[in-house]
């Protein structure tokens, strides 16, 4: 602590990301991150933009990816006026918090649930209530009432259960006059994205990350798509915090992985065939497995205890993310890795068992 704290410093419990080790030779499942490669077209990109115009400040508006996230939903109608581009979508989403989500009424978001929205609403002083999920981990929308905005991941995190499309598009209906932020960090791994949706309703705002399907958690980039006067008010709020969220690199990069998608395609059936693989295997060791959309899965064993689990996997040089909260204390969520991995995971499980 110090003396020279801002008051609000003092209140904050900041998010707590996964572990990044800096011991070599692990087998990390526990970020989420994709056990495969950026596309090789965008590691081409990169390596081409790095040159004399990196003495050049990069488009503030990054208007050469916002105008890529519209031709990949081009038959949603969207266009660059609907798009919102940003530092990793943990940074849109700061923005989304500051810019849309702050009013009278309390924010809703589920008690499960992506555990940076109680940190934004900390630092930036927004009232909130949690929804608890079903007893089987679900979002019922009809729970969402008598609160302002509304926030919520699909497929949720840590759990990986999707929401249907038609659930949303009800939850939009019932709940006109507030906003509707879908977080989709994970929807390419199974779900129909709620941009869909986003001509019909004007309180509708998604928020993606090509973090996860498109390989580049190193590079932080994200967007939002939405009614053109939502995407206007986060973009005062961006020109009032960093007027150049996105480096010239990333740019470069981010455009051509959008604009690859045989490999985005390619990339995430393989980790959805992992991934039910992964599942099959995990039943048959006795765990109970949520069914998952996500790169990841989220599973119990009810005779072993989670942090005993993850403890005697470290040591095996195999991390996976274990969460001490209510509820979910006895699971462990497991990121998809290639093949191999996660054969020495279920390897490794089945001697400690």
């Amino acid at each position: 602590m110090s003396r020279f704290w801002s008051p609000v410093v003092h209140t904050l419990t900041p998010y707590t990301p996964g572990e990044q080790p800096k011991i070599t030779n692990l087998i990390k499942l526990n970020t989420n991150e994709n056990p495969y490669g950026p596309s090789p077209k965008a590691i081409a990109a990169m390596q081409a933009a790095v040159n004399d115009h990196l003495r050049l400040y990069p488009d503030p508006n990054g208007d050469v990816l916002k105008d890529a996230v519209a031709a990949f939903h081009h038959a949603d109608g969207i266009t660059r006026a609907n798009v919102f581009v940003g530092n990793s979508s943990d940074e849109v989403l700061a923005h989304t918090f500051q810019a849309l989500l702050k009013h009278d009424a309390p924010l809703l978001f589920p008690d499960i649930s992506y555990s940076f929205y109680p940190v934004y609403c900390g630092l930036y002083g927004i009232e909130y209530r949690t929804v608890p999920l079903t007893a089987e981990f679900e979002i019922n929308t009809a729970d969402y009432t008598g609160g302002g905005a509304i926030i919520f991941p699909n497929p949720n995190a840590p759990t990986g259960i999707l929401l249907p499309l038609a659930h949303i598009e009800a939850l939009l209906q019932a709940n006109p006059n507030q906003v509707v932020v879908v977080d989709e960090a994970y929807v390419d791994f199974g779900g129909s994205s709620a941009i869909s949706l986003v001509k019909r309703y004007d309180n509708l705002l998604v928020v993606q990350t090509l973090s996860k399907s498109r390989s580049l958690a190193g590079m932080r980039v994200g967007f939002a798509v939405g009614h053109v006067d939502l995407i206007a008010g986060l973009e005062r709020v961006k020109n009032s915090f960093n007027s150049y969220p996105l480096d010239r690199v990333a740019l470069a990069g981010a455009v051509a992985a959008m604009e690859d998608t045989g490999y985005f395609n390619q990339t995430c059936s393989a980790i959805n065939t992992s991934r039910d693989t992964l599942t099959l295997q995990l039943q048959q060791l006795g765990f109970d497995v949520l069914p998952s959309n996500a790169n990841f899965v989220f599973a119990r064993h009810p005779q072993r205890d989670a942090a005993q689990l993850a403890h005697a996997l470290r040591e095996r040089a195999i991390l996976v993310r274990h969460f001490k909260l209510p509820r979910i204390d006895q699971f462990l969520r497991i990121s998809i890795g290639t093949d191999a991995e996660c054969a020495a995971l279920v390897s490794a499980l089945k001697e400690i068992l």
